[in-house]
């Protein structure tokens, strides 16, 4: 199915942004969902929960922005716009 393709991408490419900065996962994400796009928050969020079953993504907390502007250039996308990491901690406070 297409949806879950596109999720599945997405989770994918968040996972290994978390690995590429020695994250130890993901606190949150937020998506930015077109107007054309073929499914609704509710129905990308059940993707979303699905997807990060078993990765390092899994539960980060997911923030969905829609947007119903159809002229839009990018009403047909999904836009990753921003990811929360948890980095290791050294053991040490904070001053």
């Amino acid at each position: 199915m297409h949806e879950t393709g596109l999720v599945r991408d997405l989770v994918r490419r968040i996972a290994h942004a978390a690995h590429e900065a020695g994250a130890d996962g993901v606190s949150d994400v937020h998506v930015w969902i077109g107007a054309l796009v073929p499914f609704s928050q509710e129905h990308f969020r059940e993707h979303f929960e699905e997807e990060v079953r078993g990765t390092p993504v899994e539960g980060a907390a997911l923030h969905i922005e829609s947007s119903d502007d159809v002229g839009d250039a990018n009403a047909q996308h999904v836009m990753l716009k921003r990811v929360g990491l948890r980095v290791p901690s050294d053991g040490q406070d904070a001053p």
